[in-house]
């Protein structure tokens, strides 16, 4: 259903039900949540499952984007 919707609003990126979790895993990381914590509500036996949702380390900061940009 996700697929199809996104496809309707024209988003060309593969997404699915688990773009939203690592979404929303992502922020609350992001904003001081604590592994265990955020394991635990994603019903998580292992905080090694959750981290493969984490997408901290993929995002760039404008420092980084305005020194690729020379």
């Amino acid at each position: 259903m996700i697929r199809r919707r996104a496809a309707a609003a024209g988003i060309q990126t593969r997404i699915g039900n688990h773009s939203f979790r690592a979404t929303g895993i992502t922020a609350y990381l992001k904003n001081g949540g604590m592994l265990e914590k955020v394991a635990a509500m994603a019903n998580y036996a292992s905080t090694r499952t959750t981290q493969l949702y984490d997408r901290l380390r993929d995002e760039m900061s404008l420092d980084e984007v305005e020194r690729s940009a020379i």
